[in-house]
């Protein structure tokens, strides 16, 4: 059975700002604002502790929560709520403040609280969601220049299965370097020597200095992308070795998942 709870503190959290409301058991409330810095937190866990909370519960918005987390963590029990449960949660009275609400869930051990990764797992789960994200990015500057080459009539993906692997890669820069068709085609690898003339025929359109300016951008950008995502995974694999190599084992037993 959950213990009774006295007294709590419900935060809400903005960018700049963070509204806390402290709430006990017979009902006395007090609100205070703070700044949402280093100085503002440090003010708020003061307060926090000299008042005897027993937890102290806020949303998860966005990022602005974390380093209220870590701010707090060392004297008082977190729970991190998630934000759609605490919003449409019943019973709430329009002008009810946010953090009041938030207290009262907290008082009442009313909160599911949100899993919070720490240490090693938190860095981990950061760095693998940020690679993700990259390669959000270079997917979307690739179908760029699908689109652009399409529009051109150049058609390389009639012939090639990945147009950004090194043979497409090769011939992309040989567009964009001005080199004439037999000359990238002379240095293509032998394995694609019977795709010749197909390459050609997908090649044989002009690319207007518009569109050899964005070509070339995209290209830039993919490879900048690229050794971004390549660094990610090297701080990525820093972690892996010690704590996650069962896991990781029994992932890649899966068929059609890698490293």
């Amino acid at each position: 059975m959950d213990s009774i709870r006295s007294k709590v503190c419900g935060i809400d959290v903005h960018k700049k700002l963070l509204v806390a409301t402290i709430l006990d058991r017979y009902g006395t409330k007090q609100t205070n604002e703070f700044t949402n810095t280093v100085q503002g937190i440090y003010l708020l866990r003061n307060w926090i502790y000299q008042e005897k909370c027993e937890v102290v519960a806020f949303e998860s918005t966005g990022d602005y929560w974390v380093q209220l987390y870590t701010g707090l963590e060392p004297v008082v029990a977190i729970e991190v709520a998630n934000a759609y449960h605490i919003k449409h949660f019943p019973g709430k009275k329009t002008d009810i403040l946010d953090s009041e609400w938030i207290a009262q869930l907290a008082l009442n051990n009313q909160i599911t609280p949100s899993r919070i990764f720490q240490g090693e797992q938190r860095d981990l789960r950061s760095l693998t969601r940020y690679r993700e994200l990259l390669v959000q990015q270079r997917t979307v500057a690739k179908n760029k220049i699908h689109h652009i080459l399409d529009a051109s009539q150049i058609r390389l993906s009639h012939v090639l299965t990945d147009i950004f692997g090194k043979t497409g890669t090769r011939i992309l820069n040989g567009l964009v370097g001005g080199m004439e068709i037999d000359e990238i085609l002379r240095d293509i690898p032998k394995n694609f020597k019977k795709k010749r003339e197909k390459l050609r025929e997908a090649i044989s359109y002009s690319l207007s200095q518009r569109e050899l300016f964005m070509l070339k951008s995209g290209l830039n950008l993919i490879q900048s992308i690229t050794s971004e995502i390549e660094e990610t995974e090297t701080r990525i694999n820093y972690y892996i070795p010690c704590n996650h190599q069962d896991e990781l084992r029994i992932l890649r037993s899966v068929p059609g998942i890698g490293r």
